[in-house]
């Protein structure tokens, strides 16, 4: 079956200028054009349509998603279990923050005492989970599951005062990684900057800190896709800068 963009655009729920924009950068072309210059869609676009709007559920940059769609090792299938993985990881997140509200309300209502750790408790958790989807089974694999497993409990262990730092640690890496991305050089003040709060974000949950460690931890930023994805929702590139400025960051590459 074929489809135009209007057609498209209402089967999947997005608008016609969505459609014509992915086509202009290149993400998503149409099968052909109509003798009368209508854009016509087939099932191949359909079924890459839907994998990108899976990715942009995911919160996955267009550029990112674009790198990924068109790799040659890109398999359907193994990306469709993978979003199924993660989708099921936001709901089972969604769940516990389901169920903090209402032993919040409860609590409130006067029908439970509610500790401050748990107050906290889901948000720690969820906390744990995305760690452990974006960087659990590479760095198991590397550090053994008892030392993630103290580190899991570092952050279950964490005050409120010491979450928040943690999650704004984790918000200020980004955004001074983006803005550093933007002068194209690793070794300036403001990449060197990114690279130290990275160190501080880490130092959250590692028992202790090697320069080793760090350049380890961003060089599996790079060379897995997963990861790659996080960093470089807003810079392509961008986890391969990170990395690079850890290099000089740590002196373990010369400026």
């Amino acid at each position: 079956m074929e489809y135009t963009v209007h057609q498209l655009a209402k089967l999947a729920g997005v608008t016609g200028r969505t459609l014509r924009y992915y086509d202009e950068i290149g993400l998503l072309k149409p099968a052909r054009i109509s003798s009368s210059g209508y854009r016509i869609y087939g099932q191949k676009e359909v079924d890459m349509l839907q994998q990108i709007l899976f990715y942009r559920e995911l919160e996955v940059d267009l550029e990112t998603i674009k790198q990924m769609i068109y790799s040659p090792s890109f398999d359907e299938v193994e990306a469709l279990k993978e979003h199924r993985t993660q989708l099921l990881e936001k709901r089972r997140q969604l769940d516990l923050l389901i169920a903090n509200v209402e032993k919040t309300l409860d609590a409130k209502e006067g029908r439970r005492i509610m500790s401050d750790q748990e107050k906290f408790a889901a948000f720690k958790q969820k906390l744990i989970d995305e760690n452990e989807q974006k960087y659990g089974k590479e760095i198991r694999e590397k550090y053994g599951d008892q030392t993630i497993d103290r580190a899991n409990q570092k952050v279950l262990n964490m005050t409120e005062e010491q979450y928040a730092e943690v999650k704004k640690l984790e918000q200020e890496v980004l955004d001074t990684l983006n803005e550093a991305f933007l002068t194209g050089d690793p070794a300036s003040d403001l990449a060197q900057k990114a690279a130290d709060l990275h160190r501080q974000w880490l130092s959250h949950f590692w028992e202790s800190y090697t320069k080793e460690a760090h350049v380890g931890v961003t060089q599996m930023y790079v060379d897995d896709e997963r990861f790659a994805a996080y960093y470089n929702r807003k810079h392509a590139g961008a986890a391969e800068f990170l990395r690079d400025a850890v290099l000089i960051y740590t002196g373990m590459k010369k400026q």
